[in-house]
């Protein structure tokens, strides 16, 4: 089953350096009812590289806990060294989550044969579904298309978060796509873009606001009704650009907490608040 539409990579909450389980139980309620595709905790937006291997597994296990089975999940787990990451595949494997999310190896730098080991390894070591995540500018080293179409031969990778970071790269990937493969656009400010190639959907930090919204444009462009996606697309293009204007998920956690989603916008360092330059910019567009 291909992954379709507004997928949520959710930010952690935080109360006092502690993870605020009530706002968390909070959001998983909140989203559940927006029309998104589902949830994925424990990726970059949700500060994984700040999180201990207990609170891994915590936050795994309230997910689950409140979100009742009303929404897909894929956990995100990736990291430099394979034979760590299978080992936390296999504590994913004892909850009830669809798949993982697993970013290409970073800071060690392998070349296309090692990033191909690596996932092919995780694929045969677990029968959860696979999501490929590539983003060079934070890894260091970009998945090749020619990698993924290999990659993609694997009957438990499925698909692919998007943010090579070249437009070009991700057209030809687009323009000829692996067979029965979701490729999801990680750039929110691709979102449009992605879906109008015939990408299937998003993976959108971005989505935490105006979710309904960017729901409605994957419907639209779903139906073919391409005049009012772009109405739809118009409303948040100039908004998107401000949540990434600090580094993520400080902006998001701002909104959240002035939308009363979550109790404090607490990041845990290196991640530090936002600017008061940029809470004035963010406020004129926050719908409270």
């Amino acid at each position: 089953m291909q992954l379709t539409g507004v997928w949520l990579p959710i930010i952690t909450p935080f109360l006092e350096d502690k993870i605020d389980y009530k706002s968390y139980k909070n959001l998983i309620d909140h989203y559940a009812d927006t029309g998104i595709s589902g949830i994925i905790p424990l990726g970059t937006t949700g500060e994984i590289p700040v999180l201990s291997d207990y609170e891994f597994e915590e936050m795994m296990e309230k997910t689950m806990e409140y979100n009742k089975d009303r929404l897909p999940i894929y956990i995100g787990i990736g990291g430099n060294y394979t034979a760590k990451v299978i080992k936390k595949v296999r504590i994913a494997e004892e909850y009830n989550v669809q798949g993982i999310l697993s970013v290409c190896p970073y800071y060690n730098r392998p070349n296309q044969e090692g990033i191909y080991n690596h996932f092919m390894s995780i694929a045969e070591a677990t029968p959860l579904n696979i999501v490929l995540y590539n983003i060079p500018y934070r890894t260091g080293v970009n998945i090749e298309n020619e990698t993924i179409y290999k990659l993609a031969e694997f009957k438990n990778i499925v698909g692919l978060k998007d943010s090579c970071g070249d437009i070009k790269q991700s057209m030809a990937l687009l323009m000829n796509p692996p067979k029965d493969f979701s490729i999801l656009t990680g750039e929110d400010i691709l979102f449009y873009v992605t879906l109008a190639m015939g990408g299937q959907g998003g993976i959108l930090a971005s989505s935490h606001l105006r979710t309904e919204q960017f729901v409605a444009l994957y419907n639209k462009m779903r139906e073919n009704d391409q005049e009012a996606a772009m109405q739809i697309w118009k409303q948040l293009y100039d908004f998107i650009p401000l949540l990434f204007k600090e580094p993520n998920p400080s902006p998001i956690k701002y909104c959240l907490k002035e939308l009363g989603l979550i109790t404090s916008p607490e990041v845990r360092l290196p991640l530090t608040q936002i600017s008061e330059q940029l809470k004035n910019k963010l406020d004129a567009y926050i719908i409270r």
